[in-house]
């Protein structure tokens, strides 16, 4: 049994190096199922089922390095979200970004409404979290349920769902690409602006693909990061200390989170934005969060909460997003790809809205990858107020 804190966590990034590694390498169809975070959340939870480490002897370093990494790669993750390049979609496709964005919250809502006596007590903060996932990536993921203090089981039970429920809505937005003509058809679409706005984004994205990766933009980014990590753990208590009554219903991560995520936006419309290196460096930082709160997390209290539910609960979410998108694109003439890539934008984040979009055509991959890190920007916030939406049923 591992005791020493330092040594626990190099296990946890060891695993994360050689799973990631093992992808690159073996280039198996198993890992486009079961991608390595996933797989590194499983290591996770069997090295706390199994008593791999000790939780009370390693307790100290989880809790010193879990939140300042997390608000570190909240910061370097939204560094590429240039809001200024996000608009440049078009109305028609932020439209669609925004239907999928609404109807996924409508159906958390709706769900856990119908749902939460079978869930387990405070199941709102979990699904809160995969909200944040399902409007974003694995990124808000980490960061809502941190800021609505999910519990590790919950976390775990969040990310299980996302990967199982996910996984099956990839395999049926890919199988539709088949019925678009049909569709499109149906709902009278145009998809004239849409070629039109794929081939202006084409060409900004070759220049942006000579940048390289080099030392000095990775070191500056992680100092940058690790810094305004450590000012945002302190201005947000002073700001939670200082706001009003009514607003202290939000806890002080509530507050950290919302402050490193403004922060991060407003530099990514500076030249900071433009550094190479930021997708890089926030993947490293989240596969090392990821490990650490897998790592607290048991399969018996997985199992005590019900997980048979939480995985239903999941799929009428989706149905549910599903039929409502269905109502969207017939009354705003929204096309099959609008839809698609749109959804998994917001459900898959950058992993799969690409993949999707190059499903229809080459010259869509810019789009879906545009869409996918918008997801980034309304996820944190997204995740958050559906969460404490939810709440409301306890």
């Amino acid at each position: 049994m591992i005791q020493d804190g330092f040594m626990y966590f190099a296990v946890l990034v060891l695993a994360a190096g050689l799973l990631v590694g093992a992808q690159k390498l073996t280039k198996w169809k198993f890992f486009e199922y079961v991608p390595p975070v996933v797989l590194l959340y499983l290591f996770g939870m069997l090295g706390c089922t199994f008593k791999l480490w000790d939780t009370g002897a390693t307790k100290a370093a989880y809790s010193a390095l879990r939140n300042p990494i997390l608000y570190a790669m909240i910061f370097v993750m939204l560094l590429r979200c240039d809001i200024r390049q996000i608009l440049k979609l078009g109305p028609k496709m932020l439209l669609g970004f925004f239907t999928a964005t609404i109807t996924i919250a409508a159906g958390f809502f709706i769900t856990y409404a119908a749902m939460h006596p079978l869930l387990g007590e405070g199941a709102w903060r979990g699904l809160g979290a995969l909200c944040g996932s399902w409007m974003g990536g694995s990124g808000n993921l980490v960061a809502v349920a941190d800021a609505l203090q999910a519990t590790e089981a919950q976390l775990a039970g969040a990310s299980i769902v996302d990967s199982i429920d996910y996984s099956i809505w990839v395999m049926f937005l890919l199988w539709a690409i088949n019925l678009a003509p049909k569709f499109n058809k149906w709902v009278k679409a145009n998809t004239k602006t849409l070629d039109e706005v794929s081939s202006r984004l084409d060409k900004e994205f070759a220049v942006a693909k000579d940048k390289k990766v080099d030392f000095p933009s990775l070191i500056f980014l992680l100092g940058l990061a690790l810094f305004m990590s450590a000012i945002c753990t302190q201005l947000g208590t002073v700001l939670r200390d200082a706001s009003p009554e009514w607003l202290k219903i939000f806890d002080v991560a509530t507050y950290r989170i919302v402050l490193i995520s403004i922060i991060g936006l407003i530099l990514a419309m500076t030249p900071i934005g433009k550094i190479a290196g930021s997708t890089e460096l926030s993947n490293i930082m989240l596969y090392m969060v990821i490990g650490l709160i897998a790592s607290r997390a048991s399969f018996i209290e997985l199992f005590e909460q019900g997980m048979a539910w939480w995985i239903l609960a999941g799929f009428a979410i989706l149905i549910i997003h599903g039929v409502l998108m269905l109502g969207a694109a017939k009354l705003f003439k929204l096309d099959m790809f609008t839809c698609g890539v749109a959804s998994l934008a917001n459900i898959g984040g950058t992993a799969s809205a690409p993949i999707l979009a190059a499903s229809y055509s080459g010259s869509l991959v810019s789009v879906g990858v545009l869409m996918a890190l918008m997801g980034y920007v309304v996820g944190t916030f997204g995740g958050i107020g559906v969460g404490y939406l939810m709440s409301i049923f306890g």
